[in-house]
């Protein structure tokens, strides 16, 4: 099942990864230290959550679990930036970042590694 977050719900979603279960209070006081959200913006963006079957809410408070794991919105993700960027080519999105960023040799080392564990 694809769900398709936007920017704010993955900013809910990212804090319930880290904590695990919380209450919406909880979330939103959450929300708040972290970007200023007031508690009528995060439940917003809690009941948009729940509507896309991203956090199912368990009552009594309104306790908000994750249903969906990051690793799953991490590969939804960066398969939509290789299809959309890339023609679906992960070797070009490879050859990108490499271009964009200058690699330590701890970074490359670690780059063979992987290739060579994928051979």
């Amino acid at each position: 099942m694809e769900i398709k977050l936007f920017d704010s719900e993955l900013q809910v979603m990212d804090i319930l990864w880290q904590e695990g279960d919380l209450t919406a209070k909880e979330l939103s006081q959450k929300l708040n230290e972290k970007i200023g959200w007031n508690k009528n913006t995060t439940y917003t963006v809690i009941k948009k959550c729940i509507q896309k079957g991203a956090i199912e809410r368990i009552e009594p408070n309104f306790v908000c679990r994750p249903l969906i794991a990051k690793e799953q919105i991490q590969e939804q993700e960066t398969t939509e930036l290789i299809d959309k960027m890339f023609n679906g080519s992960t070797s070009l999105l490879f050859a990108s970042l490499i271009e964009q960023k200058k690699l330590s040799s701890s970074d490359i080392n670690k780059l063979k590694q992987i290739v060579k564990d994928l051979e």
